[in-house]
């Protein structure tokens, strides 16, 4: 008896391994089928395998989905009346009975299963979220919106499901909307801020979309003036679109309600000086000199006022030498003051020397009494490694002026051996590849330079990246090398600045090399050094060559940017700027000048004036 019942169970078992292996394998089969788009074929198996209970919940999702996306709809209708009588309180099985009454134009009837799921789910945050999920799944984004909305209401927090609404508005392109919600999510913790601004930066391309957040925030800043995070958004805002009298403005006021010695503002004026907006870095450096005189910020604020002056005068053509006298007395004011403080002089005062160095080393023909200068900065017990490597690579630039190249390559290589995997260590091989550059040898500079391709500092990376195409493209043909060597010299003779030495080199390379690849750059030179020497037709004329002739080559956008300025930064012509300005936007949509040139049209079209 024990043994019949010992072979009855074996039997059922086998039978019952053998159902599920069949079953198993004809879910497996109609899985395929409707992979491969054999609508009919999947569609026959799923309706032979959902006559058992047990297999809808593993089957629904596909076969549902094949009904409806392919006309089935009275099939679909009658197949959820089955599930849902085997599974009635399946909330998702409720939502596609919904959907399929959409799909068939029965509004009233869809309504009903949507409150009934809403009303059941609202309660409970993670059934909010799965039902939302499940419509968004079927584009249904607008219902996804009310779930969230009422699952909100109930629990009386303002701010649930912020970040899932503003990714649902992002589907929906209510930007507004988005917005109100990232900041609802970011007030409730401020480490999300960052995450907050990544995502907007990447969402707010248009500058209308900013403008309009600018203007949501000033509304939120009106009802809640003490809540930083409204201000910093906006200062942000402001720094995105290159607008930073405006960054200036906000900054000025979180610093007048909160009382940070000048912090935001300083930090605002570093970017707007990276950036060549010396007007307004002066404007912030004023502020802070005159706001907060017994702070830290006040002797940092007053050296870079000179350096925010001393880029104004270097970028205004041709480079006027009194200008140049009146920099180096006040920088010579400054180092005097700190040297004579108690504490002596500090690392900014060590910067303002190394600054006036570079002035009578560049400007006034004094090398000799700069190197003196940095010497004394860099025996200076009180500097730091970083700046000593800078005066040591200011003091090899200084001896490539006086043609002494080998204390050039000493004092480079000191840097990059004691600076390896550092960003001022990467500067002096850079330094030294554009010194092998200059004496001919490309491949040495080559080899530096593709070291220097993986520098973890993108604008050296970028440099070196520039100089190996330049040498790389002009010496695949010329393997002579001849004119590549000229134009090398060209490059050390401006470097040196022997100005009018460089054009005559660069014209006699025009005659003598005609129809070389090197002809637009040869053009882009010769415009710079005119625009230096404040020959502005001179410029114009090399750069409407390379616009015309070479608008498709690598300088095109910059020779058309290049004129763009001289328009507006030198001969102060607004209409005609703004004209170029328009045709750069046009022409070259994805270069790296798009958002600079933006801001500017913008700013000349008076966007960013504050009354």
């Amino acid at each position: 008896m024990i043994r019949t019942i010992i072979w009855v169970i074996i039997l059922l078992t086998n039978a019952n391994m053998l159902a599920y292996g069949q079953n198993t394998q004809q879910i497996e089969l109609a899985q395929q089928y409707d992979d491969k788009g054999e609508i009919e074929k999947a569609k026959t198996l799923y309706d032979e395998l959902v006559g058992k209970k047990k297999n809808i919940p593993i089957i629904h999702d596909r076969y549902f989905r094949l009904l409806i996306n392919n006309g089935y709809l009275t099939e679909a209708e009658k197949y959820l009346t089955k599930a849902l009588r085997h599974y009635p309180t399946n909330i998702l099985y409720q939502l596609d009975a919904g959907i399929v009454h959409l799909r068939q134009g029965e509004d009233a009837e869809a309504e009903k299963y949507f409150t009934q799921v809403f009303e059941k789910a609202k309660t409970d945050t993670y059934q909010v979220r799965i039902v939302a999920g499940h419509l968004i799944k079927h584009e249904l984004i607008e219902r996804a919106v009310s779930i969230y909305m009422a699952g909100r209401q109930t629990s009386g927090d303002p701010s649930l499901y912020a970040l899932e609404l503003a990714n649902v508005y992002r589907r929906l392109n209510k930007v507004d909307q988005m917005v109100l919600e990232y900041l609802s999510y970011a007030n409730e913790d401020p480490s999300r801020v960052s995450y907050v601004k990544n995502v907007l930066q990447s969402i707010l391309t248009e500058d209308e979309d900013l403008d309009s957040m600018a203007n949501l925030l000033l509304d939120r800043i009106q009802k809640d003036a003490d809540n930083p995070l409204y201000s910093e958004l906006l200062i942000w805002i402001n720094l995105q679109q290159k607008n930073f009298y405006g960054a200036f403005m906000q900054a000025r006021a979180v610093d007048r309600r909160q009382r940070t010695d000048g912090d935001e503002v300083m930090n605002v004026a570093q970017i707007a000086l990276e950036n060549q907006d010396y007007d307004n870095a002066l404007k912030m450096y004023d502020y802070v000199i005159e706001r907060h005189p017994r702070t830290s910020n006040y002797v940092s604020a007053r050296r870079y006022k000179i350096k925010a002056r001393e880029e104004l005068v270097k970028n205004q053509f041709p480079v006027q030498q009194e200008e140049i006298i009146k920099l180096i007395q006040d920088y010579q004011n400054f180092i005097d003051e700190s040297k004579g403080s108690p504490i002596g002089p500090s690392a900014a005062t060590l910067e303002a020397m190394r600054s006036q160095a570079l002035l009578y080393a560049f400007y006034m023909n004094e090398k000799d009494r700069a190197i003196t200068i940095l010497q004394e900065v860099t025996s200076n017990p009180k500097a730091s490694r970083e700046i000593k490597a800078q005066s040591k690579l200011d003091m090899g630039d200084i001896y490539v002026l006086m043609n002494q190249s080998w204390e050039s390559t000493l004092l480079y290589a000191q840097v990059e051996k004691a600076h390896k995997e550092e960003p001022v260590g990467y500067e002096a091989k850079l330094r030294n590849a554009k010194l092998s550059y200059y004496k001919g040898d490309f491949q040495l500079a080559q080899d530096h330079l593709n070291v220097l391709k993986e520098a973890t500092t993108r604008e050296i990376a970028n440099d070196a990246m520039s100089l190996s195409l330049l040498i790389q493209n002009n010496t695949a043909l010329d393997t002579s090398g001849a004119a590549m060597q000229a134009y090398a010299d060209a490059e050390l003779l401006l470097f040196q600045n022997r100005q009018q030495e460089a054009l005559a080199k660069l014209d006699s390379m025009l005659s003598t090399y005609q129809s070389h690849p090197l002809e637009d750059e040869i053009h882009w030179l010769v415009a710079k050094v005119q625009l230096q020497l404040g020959n502005f037709d001179q410029s114009l004329s090399r750069l409407e060559k390379i616009t015309e002739s070479y608008n498709y080559d690598i300088l095109g956008d910059d020779a058309l940017f290049m004129t763009g300025r001289i328009y507006e930064e030198q001969l102060k012509d607004t209409e005609k700027a703004m004209e170029l300005y328009t045709q750069f936007m046009r022409e070259y949509p994805g270069s790296i000048y798009v958002a600079d040139v933006r801001k500017r049209f913008r700013n000349l079209r008076g966007d960013f004036n504050i009354n």
